[in-house]
Formats: C-alpha cells, sequence, structure tokens
C-alpha cells in the first residue's frame, strides 16, 4: 500500500472506533433510564432492548410487591409469540442456575434489584 491507502486506512479505522464508542455510550444511557444492569449476555442487542422494555413495562404496572411468576410468564410469552418457541424465565431476588442454550438466545441481567434470565433452547421433535 502506498502512503494515501495507509491514511485513509488509519482514518476509517478512528472513524469506525468513534461511531461504536458513540453507539455504547448510546447503550449505557439507555441502561440507565431503565435501571438495567447486563450481567451476561450472547443476545443481540435489539433482543436484549426488547427484553429490557418488556420487564421494566411489568415491574412499573405492579402494584406493590414484585409478582416473579406473572413477570417471567410475561417475558417468556413473549418472547416465545415474537421469536420462536422454547423461551425460558426465571426471576427472583435470589437464585442459581446452569443451563445450556441455543447460540444468541441468552440473557442474564437485573432490573431494580430484580434478576432477570431468559434464555432459548433448541427444539426438536419426539420420535415415536
Amino acid at each position: 500500500m502506498d502512503a494515501a491507502e495507509l491514511e485513509l486506512e488509519r482514518r476509517s479505522k478512528f472513524l469506525s472506533s468513534l461511531i461504536q464508542k458513540k453507539k455504547a455510550v448510546e447503550q449505557q444511557d439507555h441502561h440507565d433510564m431503565l435501571n438495567v444492569r447486563v450481567r451476561a449476555s450472547d443476545m443481540p442487542v435489539a433482543l436484549q432492548n426488547r427484553a429490557f422494555r418488556c420487564a421494566r413495562d411489568h415491574l412499573d404496572s405492579m402494584p406493590g410487591k414484585l409478582d416473579s411468576k406473572r413477570l417471567a410468564l410475561a417475558l417468556k410469552k413473549d418472547f416465545d409469540s415474537s421469536y420462536g418457541p422454547a423461551w425460558h424465565c426465571i426471576v427472583g431476588t435470589s437464585f442459581g442456575s446452569y443451563v445450556t442454550h441455543s447460540t444468541g438466545g441468552f440473557l442474564y441481567f437485573s432490573i431494580d434489584k430484580v434478576y432477570i434470565l431468559l434464555f432459548k433452547t433448541a427444539v426438536e421433535p419426539l420420535d415415536h
């Protein structure tokens, strides 16, 4: 490569890094607004944001005490209907888990003081 091509490559990398930083800041602002903290994930950002919004909306609609079962069911139903079957959801303030999940289908996050584990498993038909 000549000097001009190297300079273009350097500038391109610099601009890409600036764009990535801006996206990261915007994502963090969104998380702060919803009071969300991602603990672990391999889920695409769009699906994560849907889970955060769904959880926040359901938590805000609960009068008084947390209804973990209702929140877990709401997230599971939302993801089953939007992204296909075999989503699982665990909600609580203290729990342990060890799960196997499909690639791109795992999200563990907290919102306020509630911890939520949302994951997808592969569905295989039964042989009769």
